[in-house]
């Protein structure tokens, strides 16, 4: 294990002993450590101001997606701390802005330490990969179809760790959307190697780092090419 990983996880440990609301990792840092498991991400750079979000919007290109980050907001749209499809500078100040308020009209109490600045991943298949530790079973990967499949229709497999390669492509062929990965409708193929990594990469992050309670990858954008894990949330037992 790298050093920088190393760091990763001395602050998770340390991270356990703040407050309950407190222990999901922040964003950024949550990012770092699925990077290090090969987990793709968009590019982000942290502002502090309108006047950096804007510059750093003008770095990544436009459009952008403008994000809050705070150690005490775990659901950042619930309190309106997301701007999605940003494009000229003077959206990206009045969602700035915007955000400021949102936040704080939803809990005072709320510090914000950063807004996150980060690309807009255009649109392709909406997935979860997730991590849940069930307190009879122990720990579990999850996989589904985003939006209305998960949320309607609660199509999601699971798989207890430790698993195989081969469980991870049968988690995949089991639930009722799998058509819609293999062509259906016009769309693209998706090759199941590259949702078979992302499994696997939750699962060897999980038996790597223990602290870890939940993990939700959601969504996680699935492309003929790659797949791109657009929001990433990473919870402390």
């Amino acid at each position: 294990m790298d050093i920088n990983l190393s760091r990763l996880r001395k602050n998770i440990i340390q991270r356990l002993k703040l407050k309950e609301e407190e222990r999901a990792l922040p964003e950024p840092e949550a990012r770092k450590l699925l990077g290090y498991y090969r987990i793709n991400v968009p590019r982000f750079v942290l502002a502090n101001s309108k006047t950096e979000a804007v510059s750093i919007s003008k770095r990544i290109g436009y459009p952008v997606v403008l994000k809050t980050i705070s150690s005490q907001l775990l659901h950042k749209s619930d309190a309106g701390g997301v701007k999605l499809n940003l494009k000229p500078d003077r959206e990206v100040k009045e969602a700035y802005s915007q955000i400021e308020k949102n936040v704080h009209s939803y809990s005072p109490r709320i510090k914000i330490q950063a807004i996150m600045v980060e690309e807009m991943v255009m649109e392709g298949i909406e997935s979860i990969v997730g991590m849940i530790k069930d307190p009879q079973f122990g720990q579990a990967v999850m996989f589904g179809l985003g939006g209305i499949f998960t949320e309607v229709l609660k199509d999601v497999s699971f798989r207890l760790i430790p698993l195989e390669k081969y469980d991870a492509y049968q988690m995949i062929k089991e639930i009722k959307g799998y058509p819609l990965l293999t062509g259906a409708r016009g769309r693209n193929p998706i090759p199941l190697k590259s949702i078979v990594e992302v499994i696997m990469s939750v699962a060897r992050l999980t038996s790597d780092f223990p602290q870890i309670k939940e993990i939700d990858l959601n969504p996680l954008i699935l492309f003929p090419d790659k797949s791109i894990a657009v929001d990433a949330r990473v919870i402390l037992r």
